[in-house]
């Protein structure tokens, strides 16, 4: 896989994280970690937003916790602290519903699509195939 591009997105992009690239990134996958760490990078260099949705939150902290690795939940943890968290709320709820009767998406997916959608985001950035059948949201990483 070629490293995920902004390129075509505005200045100072709102870029959703899905649950992989982070995981990929931040636990230094062999393969896979170098195909989202470019847009990582523009993060640090304060050349994107990131935001990030309480089911990623709880999706990437499974792993750690099950595995009592208090140092990787903290970097989890810090990471997340730059990072805009959207909240599962009523409206979010009801436009995953649409999306998942639309577009046969798994509920995860639902929410992530619903989250970027409801908050403006410029791309959703994911390791997730199932996205292709959104038309309203540009998906980069697949």
């Amino acid at each position: 896989m070629e490293p995920v591009s902004l390129k075509g997105l505005p200045e100072n992009p709102l870029l959703l994280i899905d649950s992989a690239p982070i995981i990929y990134v931040l636990e230094d996958h062999p393969e896979l970690a170098s195909v989202f760490r470019p847009v990582f990078e523009a993060h640090a260099k304060g050349r994107a937003r990131f935001a990030v949705t309480t089911v990623t939150l709880a999706e990437v902290l499974t792993g750690p916790l099950a595995e009592r690795n208090e140092v990787l939940v903290e970097r989890y943890r810090s990471t997340f602290r730059s990072w805009f968290v959207v909240d599962l709320d009523a409206e979010i709820a009801e436009s995953a519903a649409r999306l998942r009767a639309a577009c046969k998406l798994k509920l995860a997916d639902a929410v992530q699509a619903a989250s970027a959608l409801t908050i403006g985001a410029d791309a959703l950035i994911t390791h997730d195939r199932d996205f292709s059948a959104l038309l309203d949201l540009r998906v980069l990483g697949v």
